[in-house]
């Protein structure tokens, strides 16, 4: 990819906030800085909204939610689909964005277009398509009638990791329901979410019915708009600790909440395991993202008559990868998002190691620019290490070993959260078993990637609360309301 693309795309990603359909700079006229991770270079300067200017994005949503509630479910849903064909002609201009601002591999940042372009053309799908019920009540004196309606402005507050599919996982459905919404991006990533509204607007989206606030003031601008009584909805995705307090704040408004947060996803491999398929969905569900996704398989839980072979072989595999700046042909891992993920990495196998693991491949930070951390296999983790604890969020590979099936689901549920379980077995009893005893929101059974915008994507426990994608997604920013009438017969 040429220094001279890149410049040119750069250049086109708008940098000030946008607010009522304007670009704008920040009120007080601050701004910060987008770097990318494989070089730790400067590749932008944006706008810094301040406290004034979230009002100022909530104003926005509140004057647009009086038409666009009204506005007919065809037509949000026709605007929705030509921001999907939209995103599908300008796939390579986003993928690139987002491999320059995130560093993730351009193959993996072009499917992350196609997965988040399927939840514009999902909502599309499903905007038409809310029902409520009509009928006579039990005792025959009235008739009943239960309808759905947009809960009201929204305040959406996406990661840093995927970039386009978490805005798109929570705008699509906000703007089928009939809501409008002010999208606070991550500090860290927050180019692709500026270049997908200027998307929004290319494909006719009215004024204030989707706004942009990048800061670097996170806590005193996110504060203010959720403590204002005007605000009906807050969505985020992150880590469990910021969506505590966030629910905390939440409460005072009795705010409709949807809470995507941490997890600790095991992948489960038992005796009787076709470990061709169980190696690629190790690899799939591990390194996917360079390890940095909330559903990467975190502890990998594997039989002990298997456990060597399955070793041995994710090894092989991690030892062929290609490290290096994601626009790079070839290369299967790039940087983590900054030095702090790099330093915790290193904590977590230093720690693992320290109680008796074995690292076969990996292990240590790269002597490079940028922010980068070798892919890690590491094997004979012992019970109590950090590494089964603690969410990784990198390219590590963590094998523990276990005897019985009671055994593997005791270590499996041995945690405070419960977003997604892996598990490889050839039989089905068993299989069914898994499904009914992990306790996690979604489960890959022989497989290792599992996300899709026709689905219902969630956790239990400390994972979170709500679902995004599927049905249940555009149900998150409805409200229902029962009325009763006379029966028209009496």
């Amino acid at each position: 990819m040429s220094a001279d693309r890149e410049a040119e795309l750069l250049a086109g990603v708008p940098d000030g906030l946008f607010i009522g359909g304007v670009w704008r700079g920040s009120s007080d006229g601050t701004t910060f800085d987008v770097g990318d991770p494989s070089t730790g270079e400067v590749i932008r300067t944006i706008a810094s909204a301040s406290v004034a200017d979230g009002t100022a994005a909530l104003d926005a949503a509140c004057d647009a939610f009086k038409s666009w509630s009204r506005t007919p479910s065809r037509e949000r849903a026709e605007l929705l689909r030509r921001a999907f064909d939209l995103l599908t002609e300008r796939r390579e201009e986003f993928a690139l964005l987002m491999t320059l601002e995130m560093g993730k591999p351009l193959a993996e940042a072009r499917g992350e277009v196609t997965y988040g372009g399927e939840f514009l053309r999902w909502f599309s799908e499903e905007a038409a398509h809310v029902q409520g019920r009509y009928g006579a009540n039990p005792e025959g004196t009235g008739r009943m009638i239960v309808s759905q309606h947009p809960v009201g402005p929204c305040y959406l507050i996406t990661p840093w990791n995927f970039p386009l599919a978490m805005a798109t996982r929570k705008i699509a459905p906000a703007l089928a329901a009939g809501c409008t919404v002010v999208v606070k991006p991550a500090a860290l990533t927050p180019l692709t979410t500026l270049y997908f509204a200027k998307l929004l607007a290319d494909a006719g989206l009215p004024a204030g019915v989707v706004n942009v606030i990048t800061t670097s003031h996170s806590g005193d601008v996110s504060d203010a708009i959720i403590a204002d009584p005007r605000l009906r909805k807050l969505s985020f995705t992150g880590s469990t600790e910021v969506g505590r307090k966030l629910l905390a704040q939440a409460a005072n408004g009795v705010l409709r909440t949807s809470m995507e947060l941490g997890g600790n996803a095991p992948f489960v491999v038992f005796e009787d395991a076709d470990l061709d398929k169980a190696v690629d969905g190790a690899i799939a569900a591990k390194f996917r993202n360079i390890g940095q996704a909330c559903t990467a398989a975190n502890r990998f839980i594997v039989h002990s008559s298997v456990a060597e072979e399955f070793a041995q072989r994710v090894t092989e595999r991690v030892r062929g990868f290609r490290t290096g700046r994601g626009t790079e042909d070839g290369v299967t891992i790039g940087p983590l998002i900054d030095d702090r993920a790099v330093a915790k990495a290193s904590e977590l196998v230093a720690d693992a190691v320290s109680r008796g693991a074995t690292v076969r491949a990996g292990g240590h930070p790269i002597d490079r620019p940028g922010t980068f951390y070798e892919a890690t296999v590491v094997s004979d983790v012992q019970p109590g290490s950090d590494i089964l604890r603690e969410e990784i969020f990198g390219p590590v590979l963590a094998i523990t070993t276990f005897a019985e099936e009671d055994e593997a689901v005791a270590i499996a549920n041995d945690t405070e959260y419960g977003l997604v379980s892996y598990v490889y077995t050839q039989n089905l009893a068993r299989g069914q078993r898994m499904i009914e005893r992990l306790a996690t929101g979604m489960m890959g059974l022989n497989l290792g990637v599992l996300s899709n915008a026709a689905a219902p994507f969630g956790g239990w426990k400390l994972s979170g609360l709500g679902r995004e994608g599927g049905a249940e997604g555009i149900h998150e920013y409805l409200q229902t309301k029962y009325t009763l009438t006379p029966n028209p017969f009496a």
